[in-house]
Order: C-alpha cells, then sequence, then structure tokens
C-alpha cells in the first residue's frame, strides 16, 4: 500500500485517489475530516501533481498552518507546498497582482472597522441622516450583507425609504474606498469575483495556475465565496471540496447550506463520498444525534456509525433552577475527579453567553479554576463592567477608577480635558468636584452639567428603589442600549446586541436577591459579593480547567465528557427559531454539532424554574430531547422534595 493512504479506512482511500473531477465528501463529525483532507494532498504531490498548480482555502489561519504541517510529515521529503490560504488571503494575493484592472493601484491598504463606520457616519453627516434614527453600524451592515450577496451599488434595488438611505450610503462609501484607494474586508472577495467576471483572461491565468482546489468546511461558504470558487474551478473542474451540511451553524454569518445541498446539482457528475465512521463518540452518543439530526428536511442523509463501545447512557438530569443545575454540574466533576479525570475533560456547553454566570459563580465559590473559550467571563464583559462602574459610583463617589471608566460612557461631549478640570479640583467626593467645576459654566446645557443632572438623577433612584429597578434605570437613562448598537462588529460578531442586553437582563438576575433590601444596604452587599467573586476568580497559573463555552464556539473541539445545559424550550430551541422552520432546523443542527462534541459521558440538564434576563421563567423541556432514541436515555427527574439545590460533595 502507499504509505500516504496507511491508517485510512476504506472511505477515506476513496477521497484521496478520487483525484480528477468534481468531487464531494460529506464528512460527519469525529470522521478523520482534516485527516482526509491533508492526505488527498500529499497523495497528489506525491504522485506527480505539481504543487503550484493546487489551491486549497480553509476559514482560518489556524487550520492553513495546520494543513502545511501534516503534509509536510507526510511526505518526508522537502517540497514546494501549495498555495494554501483562508479565502480573504488569497483574495488578497490576487488582488495585489490584479487590482489595476478596476482602477485601483496595487499599494492599496485594507480599512479595518473603525475605518469603516467613520467613514460611513462622514458619509451620513454629509447627507444629513439623522444618526441616531438610522445606526451608522447597522447602516455598515446592511452595506457588507449587499456585497457578500454580490449586490453592487449599480444593481441594488431598494423597496423602501429605509433601503433607499442605504443605497445611497453605500454609493458613496464605495466610490469614498476607491478615491482613498482603500479597500474592506468584503472586497477581499468580492473584486476578485468581479474581475474574474469582467476580465476573461485574468481568470484564465488563474485557471492555468490553480488546476486543483480544494475547499475545506464547505458547509460554511457565503454567497460571495461560492462565486468565488465556482469561478476559479470552472474550466478544469478538479473541486474537491469536504464539510457536512449538518454541521453548517453559521446562518448568521452569511453562511448558505445551500452551496453544499446543491453541489450535485452544479456538478451533476460528481463523485460523492460519505465518511460516515466515527472514531470520536459512543455509540449511544451517536444515535442521540442522529435521532436529532434526522427530523430536518434540508439534509444529506447519512448515518453515523463506530466500532467503539456503547458506552453510558446519556443522563437526562432535570433540577430545581439554574444554581442546582450548577450545583449538580460540579457534583459530577467532583465524582470524576475522583476516579482519576483532569478538570480539562470536562466542558459546559450552552444556547446563549448569559447563562455561563449561575455556572461560573458556583465554580468560583468552590474554587475549581475554568476558561471561557471563544468568549469572554460574565464579569469580565464590557457591557457588565460599564453597569457596574455606574454603581459602584453612585455608592462611592471618591471612587475614581470608576468614574474614569463612565464618565464619558457613552459619548456625551466630556473629553480628557474635562476629566482633569474635574480631577484637579477634587479633593475627594468626584461629585462634589463635578458640582464646583459646573458652578463656572454660564451655559444651562454644557455636557458637564448635563452629567451633573443625570448623575442627581441616578443617585436618587439608586436610594429609593430596589437594585433591579436601579440596573434598568441606569440603563435607560443613559441610552446604554443605542450605544451598544454603535459597539456591533459588522460581521462575525463574538456578541450581538441582543446578546449583550441579555448579559444585562443577567446581572439583575443576580440583583434580584438584594431587592428586598433596604436600597443602600443592598447595593453595597451586592458589590461586596461580586467583588469577592471577582477577587476569587484571579488565578494566574496555568493549571488545568473546566471549559466553559457556546455551542457555536464548540464546533471542531472535542472532550471526554459533555454537559448540554439548559436543555429547554424557548432557551434550546432559542425562541425565535420557533416559528421559522428554517431557523429550527438551525437550532437542530447546532444541537447535532454540541452531542458530537462528546467523547464519552454526555450529560443534558434541564430546569423546572430558570432565574434568567432577571425574570423566573418555567419551560416545558426541550423538544430536542423526545427526538433521541429513549433507550439511549437515562432520565434522572427532581426530587420531590426539592431538596437537591443543597448537594454534599468533595472536591
Amino acid at each position: 500500500m502507499d504509505p500516504i493512504l496507511k491508517g485510512l479506512n476504506d472511505k477515506q482511500i476513496e477521497a484521496v485517489k478520487a483525484v480528477d473531477g468534481p468531487v464531494l465528501v460529506i464528512s460527519g463529525p469525529g470522521s478523520g475530516k482534516t485527516k482526509a483532507l491533508t492526505h488527498r494532498v500529499a497523495y497528489m504531490m506525491a504522485n506527480g501533481i505539481n504543487p503550484g498548480h493546487i489551491l486549497a482555502l480553509t476559514f482560518t489561519n489556524k487550520a492553513s498552518a495546520e494543513m502545511r504541517d501534516r503534509i509536510q510529515n507526510l511526505l518526508k521529503r522537502r517540497m514546494d507546498m501549495p498555495t494554501i490560504g483562508t479565502f480573504h488571503s488569497v483574495g488578497l494575493r490576487i488582488l495585489r497582482r490584479e487590482i489595476g484592472a478596476l482602477g485601483y493601484s496595487e499599494n492599496f491598504s485594507i480599512s479595518d472597522s473603525d475605518d469603516q463606520l467613520a467613514l460611513v457616519k462622514r458619509i451620513m453627516g454629509e447627507l444629513e441622516i439623522d444618526p441616531k434614527r438610522y445606526n451608522p453600524r447597522t447602516m455598515l451592515n446592511k452595506i457588507s450583507k449587499l456585497k457578500t450577496a454580490l449586490v453592487s451599488p449599480e444593481s441594488y434595488q431598494p423597496k423602501d425609504f429605509t433601503e433607499k438611505l442605504v443605497a445611497k450610503i453605500y454609493r458613496l462609501y464605495t466610490d469614498e474606498l476607491k478615491r482613498m484607494n482603500m479597500l474592506d474586508f468584503d472586497d477581499l472577495i468580492v473584486l476578485p469575483v468581479r474581475i474574474f467576471k469582467e476580465r476573461p483572461r485574468v481568470l484564465a491565468k488563474y485557471h492555468a495556475q490553480w488546476k486543483y482546489i480544494l475547499v475545506d468546511e464547505y458547509q460554511d461558504t457565503s454567497h460571495d465565496q461560492y462565486q468565488f470558487i465556482q469561478l476559479l474551478a470552472q474550466k478544469n473542474r478538479n473541486l474537491f471540496v469536504i464539510g457536512d451540511d449538518a454541521q453548517s451553524i453559521y446562518m448568521f454569518r452569511e453562511a448558505d447550506i445551500r452551496n453544499i445541498l446543491n453541489f450535485q446539482k452544479d456538478y451533476p457528475d460528481a463523485k460523492v463520498v460519505l465518511l460516515e465512521q466515527n472514531y470520536r463518540s459512543t455509540q449511544n452518543i451517536l444515535a442521540a444525534a442522529q435521532g436529532i439530526i434526522t427530523n430536518n428536511k434540508s439534509q444529506f442523509p447519512k448515518t453515523l456509525w463506530t466500532d467503539n463501545s456503547q458506552g453510558e447512557r446519556i443522563v437526562v438530569k432535570e433540577t430545581l433552577n439554574e444554581r442546582a443545575e450548577a450545583n449538580y454540574i460540579i457534583s459530577q466533576i467532583a465524582a470524576g475527579l475522583r476516579q482519576g479525570r483532569y478538570l480539562h475533560d470536562f466542558t459546559v456547553l450552552y444556547r446563549t453567553h448569559a447563562q455561563s454566570r449561575a455556572i461560573e459563580e458556583a465554580l468560583i465559590t468552590k474554587g475549581l479554576p475554568y476558561q471561557i473559550v471563544g468568549g469572554i467571563k460574565f464579569y469580565e464583559r464590557k457591557e457588565i463592567k460599564d453597569i457596574l462602574a455606574y454603581l459602584r459610583f453612585i455608592h462611592n463617589p471618591t471612587d475614581t477608577l470608576s468614574f474614569e471608566r463612565i464618565y464619558n460612557i457613552p459619548p456625551r461631549g466630556l473629553g480628557p480635558s474635562a476629566y482633569k478640570k474635574i480631577m484637579a479640583v477634587r479633593e475627594k467626593n468626584i461629585f462634589e468636584a463635578v458640582k464646583k467645576t459646573t458652578a463656572d459654566e454660564t451655559k444651562p446645557d454644557t455636557p458637564l452639567k448635563k452629567f451633573q443632572k443625570l448623575m442627581e438623577d441616578l443617585r436618587q433612584t439608586a436610594s429609593e428603589k430596589p437594585l433591579t429597578k436601579t440596573i434598568g434605570h441606569i440603563v435607560e437613562k443613559i441610552n446604554y442600549e443605542e450605544y451598544l448598537k454603535t459597539l456591533t462588529v459588522v460581521k462575525n460578531a463574538p456578541e450581538n446586541l441582543e446578546e449583550r442586553m441579555e448579559n444585562i437582563q443577567e446581572l439583575k438576575t443576580v440583583a434580584r436577591g438584594y431587592d428586598g433590601l433596604d436600597p443602600d444596604e443592598g447595593r453595597g452587599r451586592f458589590l461586596e459579593e461580586i467583588a469577592l467573586l471577582q477577587d476569587a476568580d484571579r488565578t494566574k497559573d496555568e493549571t488545568p480547567r473546566v471549559n466553559l463555552m457556546t455551542m457555536h464556539s464548540s464546533k471542531g473541539l472535542e472532550f471526554p465528557v459533555v454537559f448540554i445545559v439548559g436543555m429547554e424550550e424557548g432557551l434550546f430551541p432559542h425562541a425565535r427559531s420557533v416559528y421559522q422552520p428554517h431557523e429550527m432546523e438551525e437550532e437542530r443542527r447546532l444541537c447535532y454539532v454540541a452531542i458530537t462534541r462528546a467523547k464519552e459521558r454526555l450529560i443534558l440538564t434541564h430546569t423546572k424554574y430558570r432565574n434568567i434576563y432577571g425574570t423566573t421563567e418555567v419551560n416545558l423541556p426541550s423538544r430536542f430531547l423526545a427526538e433521541m432514541p429513549q433507550d439511549t436515555l437515562d432520565y434522572q427527574f427532581l426530587d420531590p422534595n426539592g431538596d437537591e439545590e443543597i448537594i454534599k460533595y468533595e472536591i
């Protein structure tokens, strides 16, 4: 046997050796996707294909680097490498050579999101469009979506008044970027597509260069990336794409599942290979995943199987509330540690960021180190730190650090000079220093006088109202939601506006426990408890840690023991998906991804009552539980005495 094929199963070998023509590989979770892809490239090179004729497209620099390393290790000799890179890096490479065809010079620069937003704001100012009514960041996001859909300013056909405003901004935005010889991130795909369509000779040059094209994670491609691939592959038709439609979970990033589902329509002669053998999970875990995904209508049917053991049944644990849920998780971690597992063997997955708060607090209280993978710890999130800074300054007007954070958040026209002026006259109480500074101002509505009035209002509310009301009043009076809209990243946002507001609502969940106290006392105790939690969490060593992450962040990872928390209707599947069939199918794919992260043990939890987003919810168990084969599940119902919140365990 060819040494490069050693260690591959029959289906992987079939995928590796199908070098010519269009090939679609549907690779189930844990089936050796990266192995098949890298062995294929090495096989092609070892069998005489010029590396310069091979282009491999990935979604991350990390994936590109891993592919290069694996290919080098397989070949065991120094060879020139193919072009391996992300869509955007390859697009940039093309533009450095060809952008002159569009009237740009080759020394163009790439604008970042701040530059783009500043440009949109300037254009809206010139057009006299009110930024309070039409958020500049939203306008920029709409432009980005139009670009991804390959809708140019000339071809855009607005249907209503808002779209007509977008059309005006889009045209001026595009013209101004070109005048400055600048591109935005979307242009790195959009402009090569345009060149290929408008300049057949340029496209022919790349047909001669890249005769074999491979695409990783094909289910995650957007429309502009799809067109980019189609144009490059249209002559030679040696297109190899690998991915899993059942793991398409990035619709919010413009990923279009139709690209992989319609591959055989695009290429009727395509060879299709199914990688269905799973090397990761037990048979019970795979059966649960299969039971979920078969309920989707839009899918490429496949049957996962494994030579692994049957494994333990999947635990479905009902708890009283989110605190009991967190305590149960810790009890299971403690039991696992006693059996010889390590902290990093355990991973907790949740649908929304706000769910991490109760679990984080339980872990901190018990001294168990943890890390948020692909996200930020609850009390370190910007929106939480901002609101806490307001509360701290209200509670303690000598707190310089909190004042420094909030005096111009949201922006209210108070710059560094105003800050220095206040600091120059303060003794201890910064609020009194603000009053002293405004006493010299003759105009009635200066930014500093407005700030003084705001703080007087907030302090009065805080002294009279329960803590949750105070938090709500702060958010409303400073117009914080509008401010957060301006922070939302145009594309690939780790947290969107909805998630940030959910986090603030979750802060109210914590605050509710202090509403029964005198307002000043409740606020003081609340701030003390949070300070103690944050202090206990400041670990600097590199000890193993429990992993916490959203289901989206878990894609591509695997762990011995996985907890999926919040298996409740309205939470997972998310409430917004209930009446949208395509969104419900994406939620189901997300559940499939989450389940298949587990190698040996899977625990699913749901609560009878959940305090989240500042309210108490009573939700039914998730429909996904009913879709799993019931003989794979071990239901553990709530203790009728409701005592499980006080679980006894030893670490």
